[in-house]
């Protein structure tokens, strides 16, 4: 590592991040230069920091690398982990600022995600990666997006004042059941994992309610904090994983649960699938995820469209999609009379198409011609609604309905679900 200047470090170290998806920054306090006092550095003006795309079509991106990707812990899933044969580098905590700075003054990044292998401690670790963002934060008065990935085991202070610095803190719970973590990653255990998870949430909580009494209260993790799962390194079904990321959301009102498809690594450990699952697998979960989140959809509802037999959503059709043909007696639906969460349920109808739908039939009744208007597919929409010239009379209980309404090439349509 001695010998490695500072480009190859940043090669090794931002290859080495990419396994992590949990980086999305919506959310956050909006915040830049001009705010401050002294001016300062940066910003988080507009959406979706990571190389994700802002309302207006603009990328933005941010600096994403571990401070390590050394590790003491053996995870067998991880290419990171102790035994793993991969060529290991380090940042030191003034390196990443340096770079981060340096980035952001290109204009090449609006923010920081940084994670890390543990090395000597966990404790320590944490103590490198706090320091970076106290430096950023308090010796450069940096504005701009920072998002750290926290270690469960860590001192709960050193956690705190993570959160004191970060726009958004992460920790992740790995993978779906206590028993697949158990089997993966003995070293980690699900109840310091949630146990970490707790203790951010209740300071989020408590920062929350000191700003609405004191406007010199400090912002504690603003854009909240978010985990990632793991898919398809263990025998969790989709059902097992909607449940288990509807119980997060639940108990810690996570801002995101994240999906991250299982990729065979070099000298894999032989309790490892040999291939990588399906990337419309982690697709599908994606959706299951939006349809909890956004379409009222309760848990048991998402998981009761999997296959009873074996657990796992369809893969050439979207979950919505497959809970309508599975409870067809919730269907038609009125596009005229129904109420909003009904609408929500037609599949190929997205929440902007039934604000819409609510919106022009207050002036006069819908036709179908109308619906088509606000659907990428009115075949996949027809045998679900009733508008003023149409109703689907025995479409709807059609024996081969699904394979007249599934898609005939897959479309990744995850917000119109």
């Amino acid at each position: 590592m001695s010998q490695l200047d500072l480009r190859g470090k940043l090669a090794i170290l931002a290859d080495a991040a990419k396994y992590d998806a949990s980086c999305a920054s919506s959310g956050t306090t909006k915040r830049n230069a001009a705010s401050g006092p002294k001016g300062g550095l940066g910003s988080t003006e507009g959406m979706g920091i990571c190389h994700a795309y802002a309302p207006d079509g603009r990328c933005i991106s941010l600096l994403k690398i571990l401070l390590t990707n050394s590790c003491i812990f053996d995870c067998h899933y991880c290419i990171n982990r102790k035994s793993s044969n991969v060529r290991r580098a380090r940042f030191t905590p003034e390196e990443v600022v340096d770079l981060t700075l340096n980035f952001y003054r290109r204009n090449y990044i609006e923010g920081l995600f940084l994670s890390s292998g543990i090395i000597r401690s966990s404790d320590y670790t944490m103590e490198q990666i706090v320091r970076v963002a106290r430096l950023l934060r308090e010796e450069y008065d940096f504005r701009g997006y920072i998002h750290l990935k926290t270690i469960p085991d860590a001192d709960a202070e050193l956690v705190r004042q993570a959160g004191l610095y970060a726009d958004r803190v992460s920790i992740n719970v790995e993978l779906p059941t206590v028993a697949g973590l158990t089997r993966l990653a003995p070293e980690k255990s699900a109840p310091r994992i949630e146990g970490a998870m707790r203790d951010v949430r209740a300071a989020i909580d408590d920062t929350a309610d000191a700003g609405k009494r004191y406007k010199s209260a400090p912002k504690f993790a603003p854009a909240g904090q978010s985990t990632q799962m793991i898919v398809g390194a263990d025998a969790a079904t989709d059902g097992d994983i909607i449940t288990r990321a509807a119980g997060l959301y639940d108990r810690f009102q996570l801002r995101r649960v994240y999906y991250s498809a299982f990729s065979p690594i070099p000298d894999a450990s032989a309790v490892l699938p040999l291939q990588r699952p399906p990337l419309m697998r982690e697709h599908r979960l994606y959706q299951s995820d939006w349809l909890m989140r956004f379409y009222d959809y309760q848990p048991r509802e998402v998981a009761a469209a999997a296959d009873p037999a074996t657990g796992m959503l369809p893969l050439d059709i979207d979950p919505k999609l497959a809970w309508a043909l599975k409870f067809r007696e919730s269907f038609p639906v009125d596009v005229n009379r129904a109420p909003r969460e009904l609408l929500l349920r037609v599949p190929g109808l997205g929440v902007k198409a039934v604000d819409a739908i609510l919106s022009a039939r207050r002036m006069r009744r819908l036709q179908l011609a109308d619906v088509a208007r606000l659907t990428a597919s009115i075949a996949k929409v027809r045998p679900f609604l009733v508008a003023a010239d149409w109703r689907p009379v025995a479409l709807s209980d059609r024996a081969d309905l699904r394979s007249l309404v599934a898609p005939k090439r897959e479309q990744l349509e995850l917000f119109a679900a």
